[in-house]
């Protein structure tokens, strides 16, 4: 059940342009989670919300320089280092495509904030909803395992980067432990 909160003004694009991003970012999002976007059920669970902000400040003074603002969150579990990556880049080149204009040009106006909601605290339908609830429903009740088998790396790979950071503080570093893979 992914969700996206967007935050770009009025004037940003034509309705045009807007409606193509709009489209593409939620295709992008539902992707990053590992579901495919042709999925009836993962576009009709999949949400966006468009803020339009009153005014755009930078340093304390007003600007009239287009800035995007995009936060797609996920519950916990479907998201992973490369993933987020990936997300960010394509969610940037999107924008890009949208205003018609080069990447480099647009890069410095984009900002993404991929989020995942802790599992447990991702509230929808007036019940909580885990991952492996969510993914029941968008991949079948059959692949529930593969929900907690995500949610499970993902915890192990938060607590592989704590400890590493412990140790680190402690002096005594850590050997490099192989990647988690996430499988989809």
């Amino acid at each position: 059940m992914p969700m996206i909160d967007a935050l770009w003004p009025e004037d940003a694009l034509t309705p045009e342009a807007e409606a193509r991003l709009v489209k593409e970012l939620t295709d992008i999002l539902i992707k990053a989670e590992g579901y495919d976007p042709a999925s009836p059920i993962a576009q009709r669970v999949t949400v966006f919300h468009l803020h339009r902000p009153a005014a755009i400040y930078i340093g304390g003074e007003r600007t009239n320089t287009i800035r995007y603002r995009i936060i797609p969150s996920a519950p916990e579990g479907q998201y992973t280092d490369e993933s987020r990556r990936l997300l960010v880049r394509q969610v940037t080149e999107a924008v890009a495509r949208a205003e018609n204009r080069p990447l480099d040009d647009v890069a410095p106006r984009v900002w993404v904030f991929p989020t995942e909601i802790p599992d447990g605290a991702w509230g929808t339908r007036g019940a909580i909803w885990s991952l492996p609830d969510i993914h029941a429903l968008l991949e079948g009740e059959s692949e529930r395992g593969e929900g907690i088998g995500r949610l499970a790396r993902r915890r192990l790979e938060k607590l592989r980067i704590t400890l590493e950071a412990v140790l680190d503080a402690a002096g005594e570093g850590i050997p490099s432990t192989p990647k988690l893979e996430r499988s989809a």
